[in-house]
């Protein structure tokens, strides 16, 4: 026994720690007290004294667990920017994904404190799980510091100590509205998935816009489902036709560009006839004609996560609780028909 063990590994018992170290019983369980009380171990009932933390103070960690939901959409910026500042800080980072599977979380975040982690960056599934509390509740449980990733508890009771880093959505839609408004865009619709982890807050942001802008409420030309088909998007199309819309807001950019086509089928020209603003910003550049996108800051997210776990190790069980969220920018392009090539400020009012 080299009198090391690994963070989330499970100390010997008692009876076996004084056996080896040739003390009492009574002063095993003095010293356990005391590292449980600076949250170097935990106990768990049933199952035995688990170690929490294994980096010594002052000490730099060496490794760090990142689990992402997807490593070819969207978030292959936010890792780029954890590895930035990971890099910096002479820290080591192991990769897994979901694949937007909540069942498989559970093994791939043992798998990550089992080599011995000193933290993790985490996008769980929140929105795909059966009971989002639930699963935030076993997140507590981690023997080692973590800070979600783009997720956050959705109603957070008071005192909720999830620490989080990630970007505001709802705000996104809500400038997506804006912007089409300023550019005298007084009728606008919503296309968009459901389903998916932004598809509520960014609906709700537009929603608030409409209301907050004094705009008209359109019915008939907002839609969202999970899956659109080529039909579902030309009968879309024709809808914006019917109510006379001079612009749309599209979760996301795959909709968005699938359904540049569709308004050139119904007689529709973008921009001139209709205005057209996407959110994530993935490949928005990339439509027949560039598409105006809200871009979350996904670089910054992930730099800024990885810092805030690092001073999170760093601090221990006294850190506290930090919640930060980024706002977005709008990359104006062509699709919207203002001046593109330019990265308008988010400003939402509070």
């Amino acid at each position: 026994m080299q009198g090391r063990w690994p963070v989330g590994g499970r100390l010997p018992t008692e009876a076996e720690l004084a056996q080896t170290y040739a003390v009492g019983v009574n002063t095993v369980r003095r010293a356990v007290d005391l590292l449980v009380e600076e949250g170097l171990v935990r106990r768990r009932q049933g199952s035995g004294t688990f170690v929490t933390a294994s980096v010594a103070a002052g000490a730099k960690p060496r490794l760090i667990g990142v689990l992402v939901p997807s490593n070819t959409y969207y978030f292959p910026q936010v890792v780029q920017g954890i590895e930035r500042a990971a890099t910096a800080a002479g820290v080591q980072l192991v990769l897994a994904c979901s694949n937007y599977d909540p069942d498989v979380e559970p093994a791939q975040i043992q798998q990550l404190v089992d080599v011995g982690v000193s933290g993790l960056l985490l996008v769980p599934n929140l929105h795909l799980a059966a009971d989002p509390d639930a699963h935030l509740a076993r997140l507590r449980e981690l023997p080692v510091p973590y800070v979600l990733v783009e997720r956050r508890p959705a109603d957070p009771r008071p005192a909720d100590p999830t620490s989080y880093v990630c970007t505001d959505v709802h705000g996104g839609g809500y400038a997506a509205v804006q912007h089409l408004s300023r550019l005298g865009r007084s009728r606008i619709g919503y296309l968009g998935r459901l389903g998916t982890a932004s598809s509520e807050q960014v609906f709700a942001g537009y929603r608030q816009a409409i209301a907050d802008l004094g705009l008209p409420e359109i019915p008939e030309a907002v839609a969202r489902q999970p899956v659109w088909t080529g039909t579902d998007m030309l009968a879309y199309a024709n809808s914006l036709v019917t109510e006379k819309v001079r612009a749309v807001v599209c979760l996301g950019d795959r909709e968005a560009t699938t359904l540049l086509p569709y308004l050139r089928r119904v007689g529709l020209t973008v921009p001139d006839d209709i205005a057209v603003v996407a959110y994530d910003d993935e490949v928005a550049d990339l439509s027949e004609v560039p598409l105006t996108a809200v871009s979350p800051p996904k670089a910054e997210v992930g730099r800024m996560a990885t810092e805030l776990l690092l001073r999170r190790i760093e601090l221990g069980p006294v850190a506290p609780v930090c919640r930060v969220v980024l706002q977005p920018r709008l990359a104006v392009r062509a699709s919207c028909g203002a001046a593109s090539g330019s990265l308008v400020e988010v400003r939402v009012p509070m």
